[in-house]
């Protein structure tokens, strides 16, 4: 999305079931790591499922700059020529990434130990977004940064000369922290060490180990220990992107709210460290069924059948927040289909994504007729058998924000309008024609 695109007001109204298949796109999680892995690797990687929203083609945009060969072959299919580990040249132009905070924050990983300089930059939102989280470490390596008050983009970093290796325990429960150290660990000598107290999704470990890399996770007292030897050569891979189950999360939802509905996703990633929505529908009592569960490109998935159910109210507990951080808007909008109150603990995270989402949210909802009670730390939903509607959410620019207050309005008494949709080509760029295919009766205002 443009940073000066003009508004793309869009509202939502109740219709008829939701039936059919529902090809979400790739998951945005592996299809960054893909690019950047592949441009740090030594010959070409073969991308299949790539999601082409923006926030990734930002990325395939900055790994081209730091002097990789990226081509898109065909529809998801991309090529990547990569440079090696160290191998990154100086970039002619300011890296801008858009709306993408794991773009930008595992970017100034992987280019945090090679002695170049670039500067980092994005849209409204992203400059608001907290990045001394990654600097800070990364610093630590021996790289000098320079940055906006609160470590904020625009952020300029010059590369270490010799980098030494980092012992790091992450402040937050943050798989961008984690990746974005071990990225700039793969050019340091010696061992660099993540210990997070709290899992996060592990993608990251994931690819570099397919890719080559000597790294080794074990569980500790301490936390999960993620040891990554340095100064090795990747060797290019094929990845198959398994499809995102954040986007999953949405036609999902719709589907267990909207009555009479039934719908198939397919090739749906099932990585544990990404699967705490789905645990949590089930508990409130989602008809889900999971079938021909399977492997592809190194990631359990399985194809997803979901019925129209009736929910209840549960208590999400904060040791599951990090396997569902961006699922908790949208699990808010199914809160309030369910009989009694849902508690959401452990989400101040979320305070500091592409917006406020539980503010976000919470004023949406409560706009809506949806009771909604906050702390800093948690969010509370009171579900009810009918939903009023009938007002216009605000997204801040925030395209998870976007899509759920449109899911919400296709089972509303009232439609429910959004100020802006054209935020959703970050992640989603068939959302709407995908839902239109359901069934739902999405509309431009």
């Amino acid at each position: 999305m443009s940073h000066d695109a003009p508004a793309r007001p869009m509202s939502s109204r109740r219709g008829g079931p939701l039936k059919g298949t529902a090809q979400v796109p790739g998951d945005k999680s592996i299809s960054h790591r893909a690019l950047i892995l592949g441009a740090l690797s030594v010959g070409e990687t073969r991308i299949t499922g790539l999601l082409e929203g923006q926030d990734v083609l930002d990325t395939a945009k900055a790994m081209a700059a730091f002097g990789a060969q990226v081509e898109r072959v065909c529809d998801g299919e991309w090529s990547v020529h990569g440079v090696g580990v160290g191998g990154f040249a100086e970039p002619e132009g300011v890296i801008d990434c858009g709306n993408s905070g794991t773009g930008v924050r595992l970017i100034m990983g992987a280019m945090a130990t090679t002695p170049i300089t670039a500067t980092f930059t994005g849209d409204a939102s992203l400059s608001k977004r907290p990045m001394a989280r990654i600097t800070d470490p990364l610093s630590q390596f021996g790289a000098q940064i320079i940055a906006r008050d609160g470590g904020r983009l625009p952020v300029t970093i010059t590369g270490a000369t010799d980098p030494v290796p980092l012992r790091y325990k992450t402040p937050v429960a943050s798989a961008q922290i984690k990746s974005a150290v071990l990225l700039a660990g793969l050019n340091a000598p010696g061992e660099t060490v993540v210990i997070e107290a709290e899992a996060t999704r592990d993608h990251s470990e994931r690819m570099l180990r397919g890719f080559g890399a000597q790294i080794a996770t074990e569980t500790t007292p301490e936390g999960r220990v993620i040891t990554l030897r340095g100064c090795p050569e990747l060797i290019a891979q094929p990845v198959a992107v398994p499809r995102d189950p954040s986007s999953a999360a949405f036609p999902v939802a719709a589907a267990l709210i909207v009555p009479g509905s039934e719908i198939r996703v397919p090739g749906v990633s099932r990585n544990p460290t990404r699967d705490g929505l789905y645990v949590t529908l089930i508990e409130m009592g989602a008809d889900i069924v999971f079938e021909n569960e399977r492997e592809e490109g190194g990631e359990p998935v399985a194809d997803l059948v979901v019925r129209h159910s009736t929910l209840k109210g549960v208590e999400v507990p904060p040791e599951r927040a990090a396997s569902m951080i961006d699922e908790f808007p949208i699990l808010s909008v199914i809160a309030a289909f369910a009989e009694g109150p849902t508690v959401m603990n452990g989400v101040a995270e979320l305070r500091v994504k592409e917006s406020d989402r539980i503010d976000a949210m919470a004023r949406g909802l409560e706009a809506n007729g949806v009771r909604v009670e906050e702390t800093r730390d948690s969010m509370t939903v009171h579900g009810a058998t009918t939903v009023p509607g009938g007002a216009v959410a605000t997204t801040h620019l925030d395209h998870r924000i976007a899509m759920s207050f449109l899911i919400l309005g296709l089972a509303t008494q009232k439609p429910v309008s959004i100020d802006d949709g054209g935020p959703i080509t970050t992640s989603f760029p068939d959302f709407v024609p995908l839902m239109r295919k359901l069934g739902g009766e999405l509309n431009d205002d």
